[in-house]
């Protein structure tokens, strides 16, 4: 997406043109931004195989947006599927485990640096 289309005042989203863009992708990581205001930032992830992310530095929301798997939160191992919601404080380990090779996930990066309190 163009730099214009990331910062627009409005957006629709869908699953098929988020997969389309992790597509483009080349690498392991499979995150491809698609849009930004003030401080939020939506990316669509999809990992194949493992899940590669590390520690963040901003609050983050995941939105499962198909497939299912385990989530570790740092303390716990939990199930997911499409449809849920999780949530991961400013540099708290967590990854997805045991996923579905459709698995795909909206994610929203929000407020400060070292997150909200």
């Amino acid at each position: 997406m163009s730099e214009h289309s990331i910062r627009s005042s409005r957006v629709h989203l869908d699953v098929a043109t988020a997969l389309a863009k992790v597509d483009e992708v080349t690498g392991p990581l499979r995150s491809v931004p698609l849009f930004q205001h003030g401080s939020l930032l939506l990316k669509f992830y999809a990992p194949h195989g493992t899940d590669l992310q590390t520690l963040h530095t901003r609050d983050e929301v995941y939105v499962v947006a198909q497939g299912d798997g385990i989530f570790f939160d740092g303390t716990e191992r939990r199930s997911f599927a499409a449809g849920d919601v999780l949530f991961v404080a400013a540099g708290t380990t967590h990854r997805f485990e045991e996923f579905s090779a459709d698995f795909g996930t909206w994610v929203m990066f929000y407020g400060p640096e070292g997150g909200e309190t």
